[in-house]
């Protein structure tokens, strides 16, 4: 097939939803797929099959833009028209300017159109200090679906839980519930703590730097706990709340280490760690989690009615409740004060991560494009 994607953002690895469709687009080309890329990432202009759009300029807000190290599209009929006009299928990653006007161009070509939803309302209300807001965030979906949504044969939830969160506003979707996959080199394999960290209770937590995500309820709970001295907490990631977390941490005995790491490396941090932690009240997915979880680091997961990671909770010391950091802290303590039960949850951890199996998720990704091609041809043939 030749599929094009949309993605109104796609540039340095630092997040999701970029990470997420860098691995489809990835995929699909190993399969043997012919790919088209519109986006607004420079440093693909030129490339093959890449169609770049220009950057959406947003005046006073492009510093703010620049600080959460994204680049936003804007929608380019011309280019846009250009990449899509001999697709077999049209994949939208995100309901923004760019992935609007590409639904409406394939609609006029009449082309089967899928698109994935990785937003959560208020992962855009969290910008305008609406999160909290339950107008604004039924508001938001309203805008996602009337913008691109409705107008496509099919849409791709990470998890059902987000699935149940759109139609509880939009009503029924034709939706396929695939996880955005774990890469199988997150595995559990033997690595020694750094000399520095020999002494240290590794806390790990990766995610962007942002509001939903938390990272100050895992501070005071680390403040709160018996091993606060030993405590050593690592952020892996970036963001535009890096210099706040800093300044919030400046009460713990151990500054946290901050910064944004390859994978490999990332892997190896993940094996040595002690306990992985994550707060975020805001998530869909969380691969961050699944990846800790694939190389048996137990998790502690913020209990949010508004995060999907909860449910990857196998026991009551996985979760505490949301925004509590003296919660938290009990059940940091809980895991650090048995060593023996953590190691059993270890090993049930490994065995229940094997679902979200990278290759198992982007051969059901594939399944979807293709069933949804399949369907659109036959509904116009019995049309005609």
């Amino acid at each position: 097939m030749h599929v094009t994607v949309v993605a109104d953002v796609l540039g340095i690895e630092n997040n999701g939803t970029t990470i997420t469709a860098v691995n489809f687009i990835n995929s699909l080309k190993s399969k043997g797929h012919d790919v088209s890329v519109v986006c607004p990432d420079n440093n693909k202009r030129g490339l093959s099959g890449y169609y770049v759009v220009p950057s959406l300029n947003l005046g006073i807000l492009n510093n703010y833009v620049k600080k959460n190290n994204i680049t936003l599209a804007k929608a380019d009929t011309k280019i846009i028209t250009e990449a899509i006009s001999h697709a077999d299928v049209v994949h939208i990653m995100m309901p923004f300017a760019l992935g609007h006007k590409a639904a409406r161009i394939a609609k006029r070509f009449n082309k089967p159109i899928t698109a994935g939803f990785h937003v959560q309302a208020e992962n855009f209300t969290n910008h305008i200090f609406m999160m909290n807001f339950d107008i604004a965030n039924f508001l938001t979906y309203k805008v996602f679906n009337l913008g691109l949504y409705r107008h496509v044969d099919a849409i791709h939830y990470p998890t059902q839980f987000i699935r149940d969160v759109f139609e509880k506003h939009a009503g029924p979707t034709n939706g396929f519930v695939i996880s955005n996959g774990v890469n199988k080199a997150f595995c559990p394999k033997k690595v020694e703590k750094p000399e520095a960290l020999k002494d240290k209770k590794v806390i790990l937590f990766t995610g962007r730097y942002s509001k939903e995500k938390s990272h100050k309820i895992l501070i005071e709970a680390v403040d709160h706990s018996k091993y606060k001295d030993s405590i050593q907490l690592i952020f892996a990631g970036d963001g535009p709340q890096k210099e706040n977390i800093i300044k919030l941490s400046s009460k713990l005995k151990n500054s946290p280490i901050l910064g944004f790491h390859p994978r490999e490396e990332l892997i190896d941090i993940i094996n040595y760690a002690d306990l992985y932690c994550h707060p975020a009240e805001i998530e869909i997915e969380a691969i961050s989690c699944l990846e800790a979880m694939s190389c048996g680091l137990v998790p502690v997961i913020a209990n949010s009615p508004r995060s999907a990671t909860r449910y990857f909770a196998l026991c009551d010391n996985n979760l505490f409740n949301c925004n509590d950091p003296l919660d938290l802290a009990r059940k940091i303590d809980y895991w650090l004060d048995n060593p023996e039960k953590k190691e059993q949850c270890r090993s049930q951890y490994v065995e229940y991560a094997k679902r979200f199996d990278y290759d198992l998720a982007m051969d059901q990704m594939e399944q979807m494009l293709i069933h949804t091609v399949k369907s659109k041809n036959e509904s116009q043939k019995n049309k005609s």
